[in-house]
Formats: structure tokens, C-alpha cells, sequence
């Protein structure tokens, strides 16, 4: 299987090819978790630490529980309660991580690049969890995998992204999963929640509804993220809702069978319609959540697989 990553930081990095890769691995993930016996022993053996500087309960859980099902002893370190709250510096904390001889690391931080930072300094593979308004590659690749199971493709579809795209990493990392796959992206929201430069992306951007949604394959929906706004970027979320949060009219707009995407938690009744977010003929979310635990046991494997074999060869992970 081709995939030469060392670490899982980002999607800008990995080619279609390794995006392939990964999602064919995490079918068969798929298929594991859907049968009686889910476990297998990829990571027997292997130590997995889940470092979350920022909560999530769902990417957490769902890393957690990829690690088990594959066999690794797998450790939460609880932040709040650490010495990086009294002041520990990333280096100090990849140090003291070093000690400790893990082999997987999932981290979580609230700053962009904090994570490429640690994977510079210590001895095992890392996999992004989300880092500030960087990337979130896992989440971009469960959802790439949600779309290609519920349209048999993953290239030459008609994708709109609608809401708050300047502070979502979900958006950039599936910017740049979507545009490598050939598709063609159109951003939908206010200008002020749209990121400076963003028309050099390779996507089209309005902040019309009726235009952006017009046959699109792939609605998906954005949370707004209050915790990273610190100005008025919307005039009320009952506003808000009004123009950009997605209901049956505005769905009518897109192609027929086109599915709906959230990658939660859901804000219903100001990004999405709770009656839209239940519909089981056009809402593949819960499926979102069930793809995030195969993608994050195939992604584990592949980084553990090239451990080996760089360990086997006597060299050192950087």
C-alpha cells in the first residue's frame, strides 16, 4: 500500500494516492467494526497517547476507541491536571513524552502549527487531531470517506461548504482533500467569515445561498465557532440562520440526491434545521461519526507500519 508518511499532520501534505490508500485500508476498518469481533492487532504491542489541550469529546472518543480495536495500550492525558497548565513549554512536554517511549501520538492544541512543532521533537508517530485554525486531516478523510460511500465517487462532484469558514479547520483540510480529488468547492458565507486570500484556493466563494447550493451533490454544514470570534462576525444567529443556516427551501436548491454533512457538534436552529440533520434519506452525520473510528484505525496503522520498518532499519523517528 502506498503511504510514506512518517506522521499524519495534514492533508496539504499527502498525495491522491495516499489519500486513496488510506480510505481503501479504512473500508475493510468498516467492515471490522460492523462485526461481532472488532478487534485486530495492528498496534499490538504499540503505546498510543491521546494529548487534547482543547476538549472534544467525540474525536477523543473516537481516537480511544480506534487504538483498542487495534490492540494498543492507549492513554488519555488529562491537561488540566498537568504541569503544562503551570507553564510546561512544548519542548519540555515532548521531552518528558520522549521518557515515556510512545509510539503513537494524537494531539489536539489550540494553536496552529503547535503539533508540527512536536513532531519535530519527539521519537514517534503523530497524528494531527486539529490544530487551531490549521487542519484537521482525520475529520477531511472520514468525510471524504462518507462521501465516496454514498455517491460511489470521490472526484467530480459539486461540493459546497456553507458557514464559518474562516475559523473552521475542517473546511481548509477539506479544501485541499477536495480539490486534490478533482471536485469542484464552493465556499458559501458571510465575507466576514470567509479567511483573507481565500479566492486563491482554487474554489469558488458567494455569499448567496440559492447560487452556491445550485446542484450540488455535497451540502456540507459548518458550526460557528463562537469560542474563536472576538468581534461581531454576525449581526445574530437568528440572522444568521435566516440566510445561511440550511432548511428544506435552501436544500431545494441542490441536486436531488444531494446528502447532507456536518461534522458536528451541530448548532440546530442556526447552521441546520433539526428536521434536515434528521432526515435519513439526505443526512449521512451519523454516518460521518461511524467513518471517524474506521479512517482513524487505518490511519494509525499505516504511521505504525512505517514506524516498524524505520525502527527495523535503525533509524530514528523526526
Amino acid at each position: 500500500m502506498s503511504f510514506s508518511q512518517r506522521h499524519l499532520l495534514g492533508i496539504e501534505t499527502l498525495s491522491p494516492t495516499e489519500i486513496r490508500t488510506l480510505l481503501d485500508l479504512s473500508e475493510t476498518y468498516v467492515d471490522l467494526n460492523r462485526s461481532e469481533a472488532k478487534h485486530a492487532d495492528a498496534l499490538k504491542g504499540l503505546t498510543q497517547i491521546n494529548m487534547f489541550f482543547e476538549a472534544s469529546t467525540r474525536t477523543q472518543a473516537s481516537f480511544e476507541l480506534a487504538g483498542k480495536r487495534l490492540g494498543a495500550d492507549v492513554m488519555n492525558m488529562t491537561l488540566q491536571a498537568s504541569s503544562i497548565k503551570k507553564g510546561e513549554t512544548l519542548i519540555d512536554t515532548a521531552l518528558t513524552l520522549n521518557a515515556m517511549h510512545p509510539d503513537l501520538l494524537v494531539v489536539r492544541h489550540p494553536h496552529s502549527g503547535a503539533v508540527n512543532l512536536l513532531a519535530e521533537k519527539v521519537n514517534c508517530a503523530v497524528l494531527n487531531a486539529g490544530d487551531g485554525r490549521h487542519e484537521h486531516p482525520t475529520q477531511a478523510l472520514l468525510d471524504a470517506l462518507t462521501i465516496r460511500r454514498a455517491k460511489g465517487r470521490l472526484h467530480r462532484l459539486r461540493i459546497a461548504i456553507c458557514g464559518d469558514i474562516a475559523h473552521s479547520r475542517v473546511a481548509r483540510s477539506n479544501i485541499f482533500l477536495l480539490g486534490k480529488m478533482e471536485n469542484r468547492v464552493t465556499l458559501i458565507g458571510p465575507p466576514t467569515l470567509m479567511p483573507a486570500g481565500v479566492a486563491e484556493w482554487g474554489v469558488e466563494v458567494t455569499d448567496d445561498m440559492a447560487a452556491g447550493l445550485k446542484d450540488a451533490d455535497v451540502v456540507m454544514m459548518l458550526r460557528l465557532q463562537k469560542e474563536r470570534m472576538d468581534g461581531g462576525f454576525i449581526p445574530s444567529e437568528r440572522e444568521y440562520y435566516h440566510r445561511f443556516g440550511l432548511d428544506a427551501a435552501k436544500l431545494a436548491y441542490a441536486a436531488e440526491d444531494a446528502i447532507v454533512m456536518h461534522p458536528g457538534p451541530m448548532n440546530r436552529g442556526v447552521e441546520i434545521d433539526g428536521t434536515i440533520a434528521d432526515d435519513i434519506n439526505r443526512s449521512v452525520i451519523q454516518e460521518q461519526v461511524e467513518m471517524g473510528v474506521a479512517v482513524r484505525m487505518a490511519a494509525m496503522e499505516l504511521l505504525a507500519r512505517n514506524l516498524k520498518a524505520s525502527r527495523a532499519d535503525g533509524g530514528v523517528m523526526v
